[in-house]
């Protein structure tokens, strides 16, 4: 199957819906059939949020062949309604999601109506609570981890290397940088994956990196994977994916 893998987006909203016509138009010259896995990080940092939860959900119910996975990002939200005082493990600073300068908690909460500021964490809670449709909630909690196609496995950050994919932890999947970056071992599949931007897609031999920073200002990459090989889907078109990095470690 044709499947064509996209980035983090971090609530940006007009660039994930040109790069859905961008595929669109691929696909159909390649005769349709064709599905698209989204790496997750679908939320923080960028203008729109809650669009980009509205944009997913409804092509799913509508049918459309899109898998989308939870990105590290992809919990915050709904832990801060479920559970209010959670710090999530992978942030080595201790912080909250609300009290975090760069974890984009602001733009999230304004997509939603909910304005930040210098309020408690009581008040931000109680007008999120209101405000943040359960259905949001349920979509994001139930979203998969991991996706496999004919020679490679998607996940959001990486994988914990010698550890078989079934058996691999919530956090690894969603967090990991040391030990999977800097580990040249193969893992059985190429791991493509998002979470640590690179300034371009990137093939390190035993991983795929397609995180080229859409959260600060730069392009939502897409590649597609289908008999041809593997490409990158540029504005101009496809363009082959060499290994332009030999792996680390």
């Amino acid at each position: 199957m044709r499947t064509y893998v996209i980035g983090d987006i971090h609530g940006q909203l007009e660039l994930l819906r040109a790069v859905h016509a961008r595929i669109a138009e691929d696909d159909g010259a390649q005769g349709g059939d064709g599905q698209i896995v989204h790496v997750g990080d679908l939320i923080d940092r960028g203008p729109d949020s809650r669009g980009v939860v509205d944009h997913l959900m409804r092509g799913q119910a509508e049918g459309r062949p899109w898998i989308v996975l939870k990105g590290n990002h992809d919990r915050f939200l709904t832990r801060f309604l479920q559970q209010p005082g959670w710090i999530d493990p992978g942030l080595a600073s201790g912080l909250h999601w609300l009290d975090h300068q760069n974890l984009g908690a602001a733009p999230t909460l304004a997509s939603y109506g909910v304005e930040r500021g210098t309020r408690s964490h009581a008040d931000v809670l109680a007008d999120t609570l209101r405000a943040v449709p359960q259905a949001h909630v349920d979509w994001l909690d139930a979203l998969p981890l991991h996706h496999r196609i004919d020679g490679a496995v998607i996940v959001h950050a990486g994988m914990r290397p010698g550890v078989a994919l079934e058996d691999q932890t919530e956090h690894d999947l969603l967090w990991i940088r040391k030990g999977f970056l800097d580990n040249a071992c193969d893992h059985g599949a190429l791991v493509v994956h998002g979470h640590t931007v690179v300034d371009r897609v990137t093939h390190f031999g035993n991983r795929l990196a397609i995180d080229t920073g859409a959260a600060y200002g730069g392009p939502l990459s897409v590649v597609v994977f289908d008999e041809t090989g593997l490409h990158q889907l540029t504005e101009a078109g496809r363009v082959p994916v060499a290994h332009e990095a030999a792996p680390v470690g």
